[in-house]
């Protein structure tokens, strides 16, 4: 991660490319145990972090927020999702047809991540141009 202002947004943008790829991961796998007996679905939050993170400076402005971020602290953190919860026999809480739907999404926002992180770049090199 790079420590400097002007890559705030950057450095954000990269923990939550990072949590995104921590999700396909976790949604991988909970399609890998779909059929396995008592296995309970992951996922992956970061979302909630970020948003948890953002509140504690509640009147400034977006990009106040950002630049007073520590993102060492912002980290994604996998977690069992519903492990109380079974609406099958075997115990296992996995439905193959929402992994594959999430799967999806989270494809979409993991490439929309990267394309911005490429946007702040290309204008990172705008304005120094």
């Amino acid at each position: 991660m790079i420590n400097a202002n002007v890559f705030n947004y950057v450095n954000v943008l990269d923990k939550a490319a990072d949590a995104s790829w921590l999700r396909n991961d976790a949604i991988t796998n909970n399609i890998a145990n779909a059929t396995t007996p008592n296995y309970k679905r992951q996922d992956v939050d970061f979302e909630g972090e970020l948003q948890r993170a953002l509140k504690n400076s509640r009147y400034e402005s977006m990009d106040s927020k950002v630049s007073n971020l520590h993102t060492s602290r912002l980290n994604a953190r996998t977690y069992t999702d519903y492990d109380g919860f079974s609406y099958r026999l075997d115990g296992n809480n996995v439905d193959i047809q929402t992994e594959n739907v999430t799967l999806v999404k989270n494809q979409i926002k993991y490439n929309g991540l990267i394309q911005s992180i490429n946007q702040e770049f290309a204008n990172l090199k705008s304005v120094t141009k």
